[in-house]
């Protein structure tokens, strides 16, 4: 028994013991997937794991310090210490100075002289000794006390620990250059600059064949010794381009840097950095003759290349276009330069062949024909001033990778781009192409009107414009634009030409009739004016028609003629309200309010919707009875067309002519009610509240309105 119950203890306690330390688990236990994950660290995964310092209780008993009185003793021999202050050094005086003799301060003045005699040491140390006179450099020594630097403690213990870890790194690895730049720098920033240059020659001993190493060292070093340096540098290094390069930096004149960038050629004959850099220090004829060289050294780079063929004569320069094709077959500027060179010599007609030529020799080498690419090529050349080139191009490549359905679409976008950056000439050329296509498209040709009527002449504009007209006869905006530019420019009787053409093209349009009476109108001919309006009436114009033969004769004076006018176009047209108000507008000038109540009033059973009629009736009944009939008036209006913020305003506005101001105040609170964005009501608002109220009303109305929208305004122009 006594077995079986220590066994069942044993499993019990076991158990529990399992139990336990599952949920409690020790630390080497938590940490051991971890630590066996360790093996596969490398060597600059364990140098990055950062230090940590030493949290023992042993360290942490040395931070509790005990801090005792200081006996009165120390404090009597300090005292004393002070008492006397030496006489400075007599060699440190400048020649011809007095000397200055120790003498006993008082205690209070100790730490004053103290001052003074370190002042006085460093004016000695900037003095300079003129005929036996001591003169201090005011200049220099303000130069010199800012250069000295003030570092705080915990600068200079950075400085210390990345001192030890980059002198741990060039001990452990001497062969790794990073590590001696990054030591001198960091000794550079600690002010040790004779240091600095210590390290980076070691580093330049122990990494000789390292660029990086012998161009910090050059940096640090002496102005005189910098040549010496990069000197022992190109030695170590002779295939060094940025070695070869630093040191004709540090010469002063180009026959110097001259000299030496042909001594890296001698080196390294392949470096095309090399000689661009001794090619734009020589002059024209050694530039050639450095650039024959060059392209026979780096045939596979074109800039050479085409710098070659600028500097060479016309038919020079084609044959060196000629074999750097043979040289570069899948290179695009070099058929770009030529078709260039073709331009400035005259041959336009070439131009287009060139490219033409280009792009099938480029597609038969595999080449891909990128269209944004050869784009932007048409927009360089159109800055270097070769028109005929960009147009090439344009013509060439616009429609390549370009959806048959999506090109009216495409070309119009990138001429828009064009335009916004700057490329008019490019537009131009995306267009002409475009139009070449869509022959009949009305679009494309406002477009490129608007372009030549925006960055072009008035000659190419009209040019432009006959041959839309000529392509697009129905098109009636293409032959008001050309009417109206040559009534512009002044050539009123080509203006009255092309209308002419127009009518024959188009004789039922009114655009066409209305546009022919304005130039006729606004030229001081108004019997031309009328003949054309009566011609457009008896045509069946429209209630257009009608109102301008009504101002037409209101302008001369024709009362009963523009009555007779009004009379029958109301007659054809009762809903134009526009007609409504002028018959209103001309009873007022005759003085007869009644009729002209009447004519609002019949105006408004057809036009119920018509503001300027209901403002025009308010206004007149305003005149003849006064405020309250005025508020029915506008009261009906408001609920024929609620939300109309110029019904409201014209209420408030009325009530504030008859210094009823409260009901104003009242109005207004309810139209910003209705019509919360509108921005006629809320600058009205803001002017009527009081000037402290002003600031927190306007901060009301932009929140409120939406400031993007045009600005509307009452209706009380006449028609």
């Amino acid at each position: 028994m006594d077995s079986r119950r220590k066994d069942r203890r044993e499993a019990r306690l076991k158990e529990e013991i399992e139990k336990y330390r599952a949920s409690n688990p020790k630390i080497t236990e938590q940490f051991a997937d971890l630590k066996r994950k360790l093996v596969t660290l490398s060597a600059e995964e364990w140098d990055s794991i950062p230090e940590i310092g030493d949290y023992s209780l042993r360290n942490k008993k040395k931070r509790f310090e005990s801090y005792v009185p200081v006996p009165d003793t120390l404090l009597e021999k300090a005292r004393q210490e002070k008492e006397h202050v030496t006489a400075l050094d007599p060699k440190s005086r400048a020649v011809g100075g007095t000397e200055t003799p120790w003498s006993q301060t008082p205690d209070l003045t100790a730490v004053g002289e103290g001052r003074g005699t370190v002042l006085s040491l460093k004016l000695d140390r900037l003095s300079d000794s003129v005929s036996g006179l001591t003169v201090v450099d005011p200049k220099g020594y303000l130069t010199d006390l800012k250069s000295m630097k003030i570092t705080s403690d915990a600068e200079i213990s950075d400085i210390k620990k990345a001192r030890l870890l980059l002198k741990s790194v060039i001990q452990t690895n001497p062969k790794h250059p990073p590590g001696w730049i990054a030591a001198a720098r960091l000794e550079e920033v600690a002010g040790k600059i004779q240091t600095a240059r210590e390290l980076i020659k070691r580093g330049c001993e122990e990494c000789p064949k390292n660029e990086d190493v012998w161009i910090e060292a050059c940096r640090l070093a002496n102005p005189d010794e910098a040549k010496a340096v990069i000197a022992r540098g190109v030695k170590a290094i002779p295939n060094s381009v940025k070695l070869w390069m630093q040191a004709a930096k540090l010469e002063h004149d180009d026959a110097s840097k001259s000299r030496v960038l042909r001594k890296g050629l001698e080196n390294i004959p392949d470096s095309v950095r090399l000689w661009k850099a001794v090619v734009e220090l020589a002059n024209e004829e050694d530039a050639k003759l450095l650039l024959q060289r060059a392209v026979e050294c780096c045939p596979l780079h074109v800039e050479l290349w085409l710098a070659l063929a600028r500097l060479e004569t016309y038919d020079a320069a084609k044959k060196v276009l000629n074999k750097a094709r043979e040289k570069l077959p899948k290179e695009p500027a070099i058929w770009i330069t030529a078709a260039k060179l073709e331009e400035a010599n005259g041959n336009t007609a070439m131009v287009g062949k060139i490219i033409e030529r280009g792009i099938r020799a480029l597609q038969r080498e595999g080449l891909e024909i990128d269209r944004e690419a050869w784009m932007k090529e048409a927009e360089a050349a159109e800055r270097a001033g070769s028109v005929a080139t960009c147009n090439a191009i344009i013509s060439n490549t616009i429609g390549i990778g370009v959806e048959e359905e999506d090109r009216k679409t495409t070309w119009v976008a990138d001429a828009e781009e064009c335009k916004k950056r700057g490329s008019i000439e490019t537009a131009r050329a995306i267009y002409g192409h475009a139009l070449t296509v869509f022959l009949t498209k009305k679009s494309v040709w406002l477009k490129a009107a608007q372009l030549e009527k925006a960055h072009g002449t008035r000659e190419s504009l009209d040019a432009l414009l006959r041959k839309a007209v000529t392509y697009r006869p129905q098109a009636e905006v293409l032959w008001l634009m050309g009417a109206k530019e040559k009534w512009l420019a002044g050539d009123v009787p080509a203006a009255r030409a092309i209308l002419q053409e127009a009518y024959a093209a188009i004789p039922n349009s009114e655009e066409i009739w209305l546009a022919a009476f304005k130039l006729e109108f606004e030229n001081n001919e108004p019997e031309r004016a009328r003949m054309l309006l009566a011609k457009a009436r008896e045509r069946g114009g429209t209630e257009r028609v009608w109102m301008k033969s009504a101002i037409v004769e209101r302008e001369l004076g024709n009362t009963e003629e523009e009555r007779r006018l009004l009379d029958e176009g109301l007659r054809l047209f009762p809903s134009f309200f526009k007609l409504w108000l002028m018959l209103g507008q001309l009873e007022e000038r005759l003085g007869r309010l009644p009729q002209a109540k009447e004519a609002y009033e019949l105006g408004l059973k057809q036009c119920q919707n018509s503001t300027p009629l209901w403002l025009a009736l308010a206004n007149l009944e305003e005149r003849m009875t006064g405020l309250s009939k005025v508020r029915a008036v506008l009261t009906m209006a408001r609920k024929r067309n609620p939300h109309n913020p110029e019904l409201w305003l014209a209420a408030v506005r009325a009530e504030s002519r008859h210094g009823s101001k409260k009901e104003a105040d009242i109005l207004m609170a309810k139209a910003l009610q209705e019509c919360p964005n509108s921005g006629i009501l809320w600058a009205a608002s803001i002017e009527m509240a009081p000037r402290p109220q002003r600031k927190t009303k306007s901060s009301d109305a932009y929140k409120n309105t939406d400031l993007a929208q045009p600005r509307s305004y009452s209706c009380s122009r006449r028609w």
